[in-house]
């Protein structure tokens, strides 16, 4: 059993394609739901951490590995 919600696959996707993608989804998510984004730009590690700040959403995780960039974030 995965421990999240649902997934999106941003890979391959640059600033701020990952970010609008994963507000899309989180708008369609449950309160208290975790959203794993999978995303291959080095800069959505910071614009991850900005978007939580800026929406309330919880960055639960964030790791990196082989290139991959690894968040969970839970709906507010």
């Amino acid at each position: 059993m995965a421990e999240y919600d649902r997934e999106l696959d941003a890979s391959g996707l640059n600033c701020p394609l990952p970010i609008l993608r994963a507000k899309k989804t989180l708008s369609d998510m449950q309160s208290g739901q975790t959203l794993r984004i999978i995303a291959t730009d080095p800069g959505s590690v910071k614009d991850f951490e900005a978007f939580s700040k800026q929406t309330g959403n919880q960055l639960l995780s964030s790791s990196e590995e082989g290139g991959r960039f690894n968040f969970v974030m839970k709906k507010s």
